[in-house]
């Protein structure tokens, strides 16, 4: 058994205001995300598919066409390669995002 613990692994700013850290698995990756209020990852696609949900405060997620709040509690899918972004809304927000098949690229 792998055993993380998230509170000692140095986080990755891979953008201003955003934090991560990120654990592989064979198959599959998650990240846990840290976003400040207005920051997070520019608009992207890849061909992983992605679930996630919100831990704490909130998120304006926008999945191709369709822009909506995530608050707390809850979760979205974004299929693959379709065009994504979100960003933190009013207080820091920590996400949890899940992604098959494993993202090399974040490796």
């Amino acid at each position: 058994m792998n055993h993380f613990v998230l509170k000692d692994m140095t986080p990755k700013v891979p953008a201003p205001g955003v934090e991560t850290r990120v654990i592989h698995g064979e198959k599959m990756t998650v990240v846990f995300f840290r976003l400040e209020p207005g920051a997070g990852p520019p608009v992207h696609a890849h061909p992983h598919e992605q679930i996630g949900t919100v831990l704490k405060g909130s998120i304006e997620l926008t999945v191709a066409d369709e822009k909506r709040v995530v608050r707390e509690g809850e979760a979205y899918h974004i299929p693959s390669n379709v065009l994504h972004g979100g960003k933190g809304c009013d207080s820091p927000s920590e996400i949890i995002e899940f992604f098959s098949p494993a993202r090399e690229d974040l490796r």
